[in-house]
């Protein structure tokens, strides 16, 4: 999809980590912080910290750092989370019972308003509060209830149906955790979360670790 700020992915990236920092700070009582402070906390150096925050504007004042409030506040508006997203859950499985049962999202403005499923024994239930419906009424519940984001839970073999369900739509996100890439219309914003990719990359590090620590010995 065409992206419209020159602002690199990997400091949109770097924002929520900032974020969530920032809110065990304010939750600890701390109103300020430097830009070294928050460099030992989120392990980015305070050069870094100082420029990706340049991106957006110039935020506290030299000599005497950031205001936690503030930059709480500000972060989380580039980030849109003063807005309200209405999300749907598209597969009642463990995963996206699992996501059901977040209820950061809904503090977040991520109101998960239903999940579809295909499975009639689970159509009809409440998962924390969040009724199951059939999967065929997906198009027509989206459209009625202003869906902007869905979340595809489901197996890879059903994800590309989803996907092409959404597309018919106004849907303007989709939040995958199923391991494959969806086709979909270019205004459609695709966040792809590969658990598997994850995992690998531990192994990796695991494994390149055990080699460094053969070579010293």
């Amino acid at each position: 999809m065409e992206r419209f700020s020159s602002v690199s992915m990997a400091v949109v990236r770097r924002l929520p980590k900032y974020h969530r920092y920032l809110e065990e700070l304010i939750k600890n009582d701390i109103r300020r912080v430097s830009s070294q402070e928050l460099s030992k906390i989120t392990g980015f150096t305070a050069s870094q910290i100082r420029q990706d925050l340049n991106c957006f504007g110039g935020f506290g004042q030299q000599g005497y750092g950031y205001n936690v409030d503030e930059l709480h506040d500000e972060i989380g508006k580039i980030l849109g989370l003063n807005k309200l997203y209405n999300t749907v859950i598209i597969g009642a499985g463990n995963l996206g019972q699992a996501i059901a049962n977040y209820s950061f999202f809904d503090k977040s403005g991520f109101k998960m308003t239903a999940i579809f499923d295909v499975n009639p024994k689970l159509v009809g239930m409440k998962i924390n509060d969040i009724p199951v419906v059939d999967v065929d009424e997906l198009e027509q519940f989206i459209n009625e209830h202003n869906i902007e984001i869905i979340v595809i839970c489901t197996p890879k073999s059903q994800a590309q149906k989803v996907a092409d369900i959404a597309t018919r739509t106004n849907i303007k996100a989709i939040w995958n955790f199923a391991p494959t890439d969806l086709k979909v219309r270019e205004d459609i914003i695709v966040e792809n979360v590969h658990l598997s990719e994850s995992l690998f990359t531990i192994s990796y590090l695991l494994k390149e670790k055990e080699e460094q620590y053969r070579k010293k010995k």
